[in-house]
């Protein structure tokens, strides 16, 4: 009778090592995790109630960022190209002569083409790279379009900005539609919300890819940037729009839904990512290109209180940056962190979990803060 008991427990627990081996293995397949890197353009400080907002609630940004790390001191540049150009190549923007400005949509410069980017170097890793949404690193030569760039599929528009429903762009005295895929114009999306296209395009490509290869998706939404000058700079489909009566301010209040939209794509993505059965093996990544532009050429009605500044300047405001990381491989999730982060530390700290080796990347200004996010 004791001698079967004995067994009973042995079979019992054999079952619950299983289960909690079964459960690793579910977490790392033996292979580089999935990286969905997703950037917010213009948005404010204070346009997310994760830090503290009251008037524009953002649950799926919470809930990710609370579940994970949320960075508190984690700093971009003040503006556009100059952010996007150090996600890409984890330099400063004065090394790779990114400094000066925005590309305006007549102008012929770009991310120089001796510039590895960052689906380059995980795409030498055994990544399969896709670019959704903005691009703004140049694109006057076909070379320097997304998909030579080392991306395998590009969706998106190549300028800074546009209408959100027809994808049209007006810029120092030029004009046109500016919707792309793979290099090729773009119309059966005419008259489409750029927000929901752009995270539809990116749910089809998490749930058609093959789970064996780790999948790198950059994810640049349009939103919340102001749209084309003199139209009508911020837009949102009215389902949005009604879910702010409490804000009084015409503007505000568009904005706010224009905030809405963003943050149930970033909830969408992340239950897509769960439904195809790659959440446990992968790593989100939300950062912000630069703080929110109050007002001016870009002004969107963003609020970056209580930090001084905004887009445009070196004050707080249009520095400092939200951003967080979720990950079910984080050691210790569920935290805030105030070490010191700059976002030309992507670079090397995805190239390091991704299974390469951050000192082989010579000539960066970043650094890999892969123990400091998760430990």
């Amino acid at each position: 009778m004791e001698w079967g008991k004995a067994l009973e427990f042995i079979a019992c627990f054999m079952v619950l090592l299983a289960g909690a081996l079964g459960s690793e293995e579910s977490k790392d397949h033996g292979q580089p995790p999935h990286i969905i890197f997703i950037v917010a353009d213009d948005l404010g400080w204070d346009d997310v109630s994760l830090h503290g907002s009251s008037q524009i609630l953002t649950p799926n940004i919470d809930t990710l960022a609370q579940e994970g790390v949320t960075l508190t001191n984690y700093y971009v540049s003040p503006i556009c190209t100059p952010t996007r150009s150090a996600i890409m190549t984890g330099k400063h923007p004065i090394h790779t002569g990114m400094q000066h400005d925005t590309i305006g949509a007549d102008e012929p410069w770009g991310l120089g083409l001796d510039e590895k980017t960052m689906a380059q170097h995980l795409k030498s890793l055994g990544y399969s790279t896709h670019a959704v949404g903005k691009w703004h690193l140049g694109y006057f030569a076909e070379d320097y379009i997304p998909t030579r760039r080392g991306f395998d599929s590009f969706f998106g528009y190549y300028n800074g900005r546009g209408d959100y429903y027809t994808h049209e762009d007006t810029e120092g005295g030029f004009g046109g539609y500016d919707l792309h895929k793979n290099g090729e114009v773009h119309w059966p999306d005419f008259g489409q919300y750029s927000t929901e296209i752009f995270t539809e395009e990116a749910q089809q490509i998490i749930k058609t890819h093959n789970a064996s290869q780790p999948l790198f998706l950059y994810l640049a939404h349009q939103a919340v940037h102001a749209g084309v000058y003199g139209k009508d700079l911020v837009e949102a489909p009215h389902k949005y729009y009604q879910m702010f009566p409490n804000i009084k301010t015409e503007g505000r209040r568009m904005f706010a839904a224009m905030v809405a939209g963003l943050d149930d794509s970033v909830g969408n993505i992340s239950q897509t990512l769960q439904d195809a059965g790659l959440y446990n093996n992968s790593i989100i990544v939300f950062t912000t290109d630069n703080g929110g532009p109050t007002n001016g050429y870009d002004g969107n009605h963003a609020s970056n209180w209580p930090l001084r500044g905004c887009k445009h300047t070196l004050w707080e405001g249009g520095v400092r940056g939200t951003a967080f990381v979720n990950s079910p491989l984080i050691e210790k999730p569920r935290r805030f962190s105030d070490r010191m982060m700059h976002v030309c530390d992507w670079l090397p700290t995805l190239y390091g979990v991704a299974g390469g080796d951050p000192k082989e990347l010579t000539n960066l200004d970043g650094f890999d803060q892969w123990d400091a996010l998760s430990k």
